[in-house]
């Protein structure tokens, strides 16, 4: 049997949608996923129970997915069952993102799970190489491409983000533990502004936003000097950090990526082919058609 261990966000609805079998859905309270009842809501400090209760339904396979924020442990509320984890969680906390989900996953693993990855379980959600958009990218935007795989493995080599954002040779903006969504959301701000509170992300980068429908109203309003915008001639580019496991945190855009690439004035974006889910990927593609830029399954 599957469970999913559920964050913020609307990748495991979109996963459990894919299963033949409804899994199990399991939720870290206050990180309930969106448009998904969790079955079970637990908190860190009864995670030891909480993967009793898993074996006693059953479960063998866990998919990691959605997006959560950093945990605090309270000491008060620990249970037996978890006492004996708190090293082991308090290790995992105290590293950087890639470097806790390892742990995450060997524990789970010790315990008898197997851990399947969300683009394993839902292959749809990995977009075909090539470029479904009318607009197609030009040889300044193949250059910067080698710019930004270069910025990602000294990111990667630091345990920090998945995205850059790149514009004939200079980089304009690197992913920290904000997100894609904060960098573009910075980068489309005018100079003294302040910046937007995004908080971190972990399991899955997690970015879609509303249907079709409602982004009519946000691309009338879009600025008809796009040209001008701080981004204009640049990329957005988003791959997977460098020798990283797969099986939980790969990278994710979706209909709000988009609409933060057009408002920072991004001629498109560019992903890693196999590397990069993409949610609502009709929709990613009718924003970007609709602003005339890119996306490129590289």
């Amino acid at each position: 049997m599957l469970a999913l261990i559920a964050g913020r966000g609307r990748l495991p609805a979109a996963v459990a949608a894919a299963q033949d079998r409804p899994p199990l859905v399991c939720s870290l309270d206050g990180f309930e996923p969106d448009g998904l009842a969790p079955d079970i809501t637990f908190r860190l400090e009864t995670l030891g129970s909480f993967l009793l209760q898993l074996g006693e339904r059953g479960v063998t396979d866990i998919c990691l997915c959605g997006s959560i924020e950093r945990p605090e442990i309270d000491p008060a509320r620990l249970d037996a069952e978890t006492a004996p984890l708190v090293p082991v969680l308090q290790e995992a906390l105290d590293q950087g993102d890639d470097g806790a989900l390892r742990a995450v996953m060997e524990l789970l693993e010790r315990t008898g799970f197997t851990i399947r990855a969300a683009h394993d379980l839902a292959p749809a959600l990995l977009p075909d190489r090539g470029v479904p958009t009318r607009r197609q990218p030009q040889q300044t935007h193949r250059d910067d491409v080698e710019i930004a795989l270069q910025v990602l493995q000294d990111q990667g080599r630091a345990d920090l983000g998945q995205a850059c954002v790149v514009k004939r040779g200079k980089v304009l903006a690197r992913e920290g533990q904000a997100g894609t969504d904060a960098m573009l959301a910075r980068l489309a701000m005018p100079r003294g502004s302040g910046s937007p509170d995004f908080g971190p992300i972990t399991w899955t980068f997690d970015l879609a936003g509303d249907m079709i429908g409602q982004a009519a109203d946000w691309l009338s309003n879009t600025t008809e000097d796009a040209p001008d915008a701080p981004g204009a001639g640049a990329i957005l580019f988003k791959a997977p950090k460098p020798g990283q496991d797969r099986r939980a945190d790969l990278p994710t855009i979706g209909a709000q990526t988009a609409r933060r690439a057009a408002e920072a004035g991004l001629d498109g974006i560019v992903i890693e082919a196999g590397g990069v889910i993409v949610l609502d990927q009709h929709e990613v593609v009718a924003i970007l058609d609709a602003m005339g830029m890119f996306l490129w399954v590289r």
